[in-house]
Formats: structure tokens, C-alpha cells, sequence
């Protein structure tokens, strides 16, 4: 077979690359719980507005409850979360929350599949030998917590990926993509507050399921490993117009990559690193600490919930120094 012809050089130095562009978005979540009977008397938890994050800018932060709540209290807790709760004294039977917001999401410093990183072994000792307690230190998410609990038989299937000499990202890509081809994903099977032990046993799950499998897989083998909730960009089949409300939040693991890389997300559903379509909400050790919404009430009987969510890019940015 004849070889292509070589491509001459350019009469002129190659035009620099353009700048990585940051992304940003108006996301509206809106949510309307219908109660069968009164409510007299309820405490809620809601984790809806994005806690700081790194290379995320939020501006225009509202929060709408209808009927207003007798008192609300701010809390950031143990882990990265915004969290308000909220105490309703008067009978309702009806609760409508709407949370809103702009956020500009720049691409990461790095390019994480290119990047040179640590081998496993010394992520290992990093972690275990830092003295960081802080809510983003890798001490607090490397331990079994009520949803992403030790499972031997998560660890054992992906031992695989953690020789001690792998560099960490290149295990955790391994890592995802096993989870991406060997997990169905299916709404069916599972729940919000669904083990990952069964998730995985099933190998079948959501976002969440996903995200839990792949953290309780990086913890058994000393790798610490967070739950991240938040909302993906999602853009519509060729030719289809955007359906307004027709996203949802999303869920993904962030997986600690030593101190000059920290926290990187991986994406086990889409099999991708979470960069600029990804918009962080909060981080803790799984689902349970960042739940968008939770709580308690006497009386009102069954319940319904509907959940609308619009994540609407706004504009492309360059990113400048």
C-alpha cells in the first residue's frame, strides 16, 4: 500500500491553541411535594445550594418555599455541604421549594487523562499520614459510611486496578470504565438509599448506585473515595429541541489524587472525568450527607414528589490569567 503523501510545513509558526472555556449555566430546580392528608408539624433538610468548590463561581443564589417556613437555620456540617433546615409549625398539605441559580464552571488545571500522577502505594501513605481534619481532608472519606459500606466483594472484583506501582489516575479511569461496562443502568431496581452491596450484586443501578459502587471499590483497597452530588449538562438527540424540565440532578465520585492534584471526578455512569459539564453541589461520603432534601413530619399520610430540574447553558468564556 502506498503511503500518504508527507504534509509540507507551514510557511508560518502554528497559531497558538485557543484558551480552555469555561462554561456557564442558569440551573432551576423545582420541587412540589403533594401530602395525602395535614402535615401539622415538619422538619426539612435541604442541600440545594453548590458549596465552594474549586474553578466554580455561583452568583445569583435564590431559595423559594411556599408556604414560608416558621424558621430556617444555615449549617454547613461535617462535610462539604450547604445545608438549611427548615421548621414548618402550621398545617400544610401541600410544600413547593425553588432553588435557582447561575454558576460558571472553569475546565480543570490539568488535563487528567495526559497527567502524570502518584502510584496507588503512595496515595496510600499520603492519606493515612495526613493530619488534615478539615471537610475536605481525605481522612474523612476513607472509612465505611451507612450507604457505601465496606463490601468484601466489591474490593475483591476490583483488586485488579490497584497494583501498587498504577498510577492513580490511570487505575481510576480502569476503575470506571469496569463499572461503566459491567453496571446496567436501570431506575428500576434500586432506591435512594439503596446499599451498594446490592446495587452491585443486581449490576444494576443509577447515578448514585454507580458513584457508591466506585467509591466502596477505591476505599477497600485505601484510596480515599467521596459521594458528589450536582447536575449534568444534558443536551438533546440531533435535531430535537431542549425539554424544559426534563433533567435531573446527577451523581458522581470524587477520588482523592494526592496534594497536587486533591479531588478529581470521575463520572462512572458516562465513563468521562467530571469537568465543565459537571456543576458541583456538595460532597460528602455518600448519599446520605448531601440528600437534596430530607427530613421528618407528623401526620399527611402517603406523599407524591415531583422534581423539575433545567440546567440552561448560558455562554462559552475564555479563560484569561
Amino acid at each position: 500500500m502506498t503511503p500518504p503523501p508527507a504534509i509540507p510545513a507551514a510557511p508560518h509558526a502554528a497559531a497558538p491553541a485557543a484558551p480552555p472555556a469555561a462554561m456557564s449555566y442558569r440551573v432551576h430546580h423545582h420541587t412540589v411535594i403533594q401530602y395525602a392528608g395535614l402535615v401539622r408539624l415538619a422538619q426539612f433538610n435541604l442541600r440545594l445550594e453548590p458549596a465552594p468548590w474549586a474553578g466554580q463561581v455561583v452568583t445569583d443564589y435564590r431559595l423559594a418555599i411556599d408556604p414560608a417556613p416558621s424558621a430556617i437555620r444555615q449549617d454547613r456540617g461535617p462535610f462539604l455541604v450547604e445545608e438549611r433546615r427548615l421548621v414548618l409549625r402550621e398545617p400544610i398539605a401541600r410544600l413547593e421549594i425553588t432553588s435557582s441559580f447561575c454558576v460558571t464552571v472553569a475546565p480543570p488545571p490539568v488535563d487528567y487523562a495526559a497527567a502524570a500522577s502518584p502510584p496507588i502505594a503512595q496515595i496510600r501513605r499520603a492519606a493515612l499520614a495526613s493530619p488534615d481534619l478539615s471537610r475536605m481532608a481525605p481522612a474523612s472519606y476513607l472509612f465505611s459510611s451507612p450507604i457505601a459500606a465496606h463490601t468484601p466483594a466489591i474490593g475483591a472484583w476490583a483488586s485488579r486496578f490497584f497494583g501498587d506501582d498504577t498510577p492513580v489516575i490511570a487505575a481510576r479511569q480502569a476503575l470506571m470504565a469496569a463499572i461503566h461496562s459491567e453496571l446496567t443502568y436501570d431506575a428500576d431496581p434500586t432506591r435512594t438509599d439503596t446499599p451498594a452491596a446490592e446495587a452491585f450484586a443486581k449490576r444494576h443501578g443509577v447515578c448514585q448506585d454507580f458513584a457508591h459502587v466506585l467509591i466502596v471499590a477505591a476505599r477497600a483497597h485505601g484510596i480515599p473515595a467521596a459521594y458528589v452530588s450536582g447536575y449534568l449538562r444534558t443536551l438533546p438527540p440531533p435535531g430535537k429541541p431542549r425539554l424544559v424540565g426534563a433533567d435531573a440532578m446527577h451523581a458522581w465520585a470524587a477520588l482523592w489524587c494526592g496534594d497536587v492534584l486533591g479531588w478529581v471526578g470521575f463520572d462512572p455512569t458516562n465513563d468521562i472525568f467530571a469537568t465543565t459539564d459537571h456543576i458541583f453541589v456538595a460532597m460528602g461520603r455518600d448519599y446520605s450527607d448531601v440528600a437534596p432534601l430530607d427530613g421528618v413530619f407528623h401526620g399527611g399520610g402517603d406523599q407524591a414528589m415531583r422534581v423539575a430540574v433545567d440546567v440552561e447553558p448560558i455562554a462559552a468564556a475564555a479563560i484569561t490569567d
